[in-house]
Parts: C-alpha cells; structure tokens; sequence
C-alpha cells in the first residue's frame, strides 16, 4: 500500500486520464522542482477505471489553457492549510496561442518572424484545432 500524505500548501492535479500525468508533470517542469512533488499513476478512480494526480507541496503558476488542451477533465485544487480553498474544473481551450505550432510551411507563422500561432477550436471531441491564418487542421496530441 502506498501512502501519500496531504500537503499543507499547494495545489493537487486530480482527475487526470491515466497516462497523462507524466506529460502534465514535465510540462510543468516539475523534475526540476526544489519541493516536495508527488506523481501518482494508475490511481483507483470512481469516476474512470484509473486517474494520475500530482500532488505539488508548493504555490506555483499554472497555464490552465494548455493544461485544458492535455486533458480537460481535470481538476485541479488550490490547498491552504491542508483544506481545498479553490476548485477549478477545466474544459478544452477555443483558442490556444503559441502552444500548437502550424505545420503549413506555406503559413504565414512559418515565414515571418514574431507572429503567434494561433488555433481555434473545430471539433472538441476530436480535439481538433484550426489555424487563424491558413486554416490547417491540427489535432493535438501533445505539448
């Protein structure tokens, strides 16, 4: 059995598909984190068969947009003295900027300089994003 305890000051990753909590993880970069991190994969979860959660013993930034684009059906808990003071639920982003780079070679992103990429949700189930300028179709898959 593994125990884990609750944290004092922090934030908790939950609901997170199984799987995915390693690409949360290193978008956070947190294997270069200076606090105490826990990665908890293949979590017994009553709403899905099995869920990642990390556990972060520290105050921290967060871009919930990206986080939404990796997997929206997480929630993520703002902890204060070992009690939840904030949920967030997240969904999928409708617009993302410099997160999904356009593969187009023709774009306009992939001949000028400084010029963000961005992506406007078309389909939430496929998570399939289209981009402002050439209209690509990008599916995201990863960060």
């Amino acid at each position: 059995m593994v125990s884990i305890n609750s944290i004092k000051r922090g934030v908790v990753i939950d609901h997170i598909k199984a799987g995915y909590g390693i690409k949360i993880y290193n978008y956070l970069g947190l294997d270069k984190a200076e606090f105490t991190v826990a990665l908890i994969k293949n979590a017994p979860s009553n709403k899905k068969e099995r869920k990642d959660i990390i556990k972060i013993e520290n105050a921290i930034d967060i871009d919930f947009t990206v986080l939404g684009l990796i997997d929206p059906n997480i929630t993520i808990n703002i902890i204060e003295d070992e009690v939840i003071k904030k949920k967030i639920k997240l969904s999928t982003p409708n617009r993302v900027e410099d997160v999904i780079k356009c593969k187009n070679p023709r774009c306009v992103t992939s001949v000028e300089a400084n010029i963000p990429h961005v992506f406007f949700l078309l389909d939430e189930e496929k998570g399939q994003y289209k981009c402002q300028y050439c209209d690509e179709l990008h599916t995201f898959s990863e960060v």
